[in-house]
């Protein structure tokens, strides 16, 4: 085994690999040999660290110090001054957005982003190696997967995946154990296991990271599910536009049964299993499990009527169990330290943590891991880092299009799945967007259902005709041609669809709607009644005014599309509303802040 003095760790995930991670990498190989450093400095791809918005990451062990935004050119700066003389680049070091600290000083865990953060699900990424099983299972991997094979019965697995209290983290949020229960105790000459990676919610990058950065951990959990319900194939479903996650998937596969930890005879035992990936093609619905299902099995993906549920026919007409990426990340840990450990942290109905994508309005974008019951206002401001611009903070999205807006009046609420719906919203698979003084509620709502509508597989009436009607709506009052009984039916709509779709995704199709309308009905009204939005968001209902502070350059009247602008150099101009387009070039182009909008 070779010895390091120095370890550097590159973010091998999404964001930063599309910012040029790759190219950090080979610059660093290539000055370590130039200075004579590649046996003394280890060059380490990583998964996703988490704090996105700092990307490309880069961090130096042993001291732990963390670079943000680091660019090629910089890597010559880290090597000399760093890895040869020991001197930290203190420029390149990370700030806190909250306190404007430097790092420099600090460990990765005293920073704000990540102090309040509890790492379970991604425990590992951003840590091992991910294309590197050694690295896996010096971090105890694959050693919960031999408990639960020499120590447990099938019986006593499932009955500490219950007593840990884990829910679906897809969204569903129904109890993990439950659900490996039933699939259990049906009977069939032949059983599967399967992992839900399709992660199709607008801004949601959970999933893909845990593949990305910790995917072994995901084969050992779906080989301890399958042992426990009696399944000897699993099959992972993945989007194709997940590219990195899925080469990892495949190279841990090929790993795990190169070292008998899939395929047969696990462990000494005559436990037999082996994993199969199986690409999306990017349709939303077909994260609902009966057209996931149908989906590998080569059909359209369209869910179908329940019951019978998956549990007792499901793939190929077999007792199926579906859990999602997240879900799994969970399991190991579950089995190693127990139902006790897990179930100590959360709250009464909601154990454990859970993962968000936080994005939007928000200093810190990333991905967070947090005990359930910490309030929204944890994660937003003294995780998130509020919001940028010192602007105000409107609302939060949590749960995807199936979700609902959750107001600043409700920011101290204990995020938890029943709380969550109780204000008419939903944890969903984690996706969280916050959304400022300048965020329109009603083209939230009108882009969320436009959303919703282009992914609906169009096999029930509801959902195919229902979520049109509302958008056309919709797109009536964000366009200033609102009417009066427009609310009302877009309620009416809202309800039947949520009572008559045939699935899990056209039944909570209308959720920002409702929610928009639950605790923002007065931006609706503005838009309806008075022609006017708010948030001076809607196009079709500004108005362009150039005050007095206009020197009279003639510079908007000259990018004018529409000849709107008239006036005299050197003297105060005006806009012709009736000719104004409303494309805000005039505002863009000012040079003295002359011209608003409202």
């Amino acid at each position: 085994m070779e010895l390091y003095r120095a370890h550097v760790l590159v973010c091998g995930g999404t964001g930063c690999t599309s910012s040029g991670s790759q190219q950090l990498m080979e610059r660093f190989e290539q000055q370590l040999k130039e200075k004579g450093l590649e046996k003394e400095v280890k060059i380490v791809r990583t998964g996703c660290f988490g704090l996105c918005e700092a990307g490309p990451v880069v961090i130096v062990y042993p001291e732990g110090t963390f670079y943000s935004r680091v660019k090629v050119e910089d890597v010559d700066e880290i090597v000399s001054e760093h890895l040869l003389k020991g001197r930290k680049v203190q420029h390149l070091v990370y700030v806190d957005h909250a306190t404007h600290e430097s790092s420099i000083q600090k460990s990765l865990d005293e920073i704000g982003f990540y102090k309040l953060q509890k790492r379970i699900a991604l425990k590992n990424c951003g840590v091992i190696d991910p294309e590197n099983i050694d690295e896996y299972i010096a971090f105890d991997g694959y050693k919960a997967l031999a408990k639960a094979l020499t120590e447990m019965t099938r019986e006593q697995v499932i009955q500490e995946v219950l007593d840990s209290g884990l829910r679906g983290r897809g969204g569903g949020g129904f109890p993990t154990g439950l659900k490996w229960k039933f699939g259990y105790n049906s009977q069939a000459d032949q059983k599967y296991i399967a992992c839900n990676a399709d992660e199709g919610d607008p801004g949601a990058f959970m999933d893909r990271s845990v593949l990305e950065g910790d995917p072994h951990a995901i084969l050992e959990a779906m080989a301890i599910g399958g042992y426990a319900i009696g399944a000897s194939e699993g099959y992972i479903y993945v989007r194709a536009e997940y590219p990195i996650a899925v080469k990892r998937l495949q190279v841990a596969i090929g790993q795990a049964r190169e070292y008998g930890l899939l395929g047969e005879h696990i462990f000494g035992t005559d436990f037999n299993f082996d994993i199969h990936i199986r690409l999306g093609a990017g349709a939303f619905v077909c994260g609902e499990e009966t057209a996931l299902m149908n989906s590998i099995e080569g059909k359209r993906g369209e869910p179908r009527p329940r019951p019978p549920f998956p549990a007792v026919k499901g793939l190929f007409g077999k007792p199926t169990v579906l859990n999602n990426v997240e879900t799994y990340a969970n399991i190991p840990q579950i089995i190693l330290k127990g139902a006790k450990w897990y179930a100590s942290m959360g709250t009464e109905r909601s154990k454990g943590t859970k993962v968000f994508a936080l994005g939007g309005k928000i200093n810190n974008t990333g991905l967070v891991e947090i005990p359930m019951g910490t309030p929204l206002r944890t994660v937003i401001y003294d995780i998130g880092g509020g919001i940028p611009g010192g602007k105000k903070f409107k609302a939060v999205q949590t749960g995807g299009p199936s979700g609902g807006c959750i107001p600043a009046e409700h920011l101290d609420i204990p995020i938890e799945y029943d709380t969550l719906i109780e204000i008419g919203s939903m944890m969903g698979s984690g996706g969280m967007i916050v959304m400022d003084e300048d965020n329109c509620m009603v083209d939230i709502a009108r882009f969320f259902l436009d959303f919703t509508v282009d992914e609906s597989c169009g096999k029930c009436t509801p959902c195919r005709i229902g979520t049109r009607r509302m958008l056309e709506i919709l797109e009536r009052i964000v366009e200033g041609k609102g009417e009066d009984g427009d609310i009302e039916k877009l309620e009416t709509l809202a309800k039947n669809i949520k009572a008559t779709a045939l699935c899990g995704l056209g039944q909570t199709a209308p959720n920002p709607v409702l929610s928009t309308l639950r605790y923002f009905r007065d931006e609706y009204e503005a838009h309806i009644k008075e022609k006017r939005c708010p948030a001076h968001h809607c196009q079709a209902l500004l108005n362009y005014v150039i005050s007095d502070k206009c020197r009279g350059c003639t510079l908007c009247a000259k990018v004018c599309p529409a000849g709107a602008i008239t006036g005299e150099v050197r003297k105060q101009h005006h806009i012709d509303v009736t000719k104004c387009l409303k494309c805000g070039a005039c505002m863009e182009k000012c040079r003295f802040g002359a011209i608003s909008k409202n």
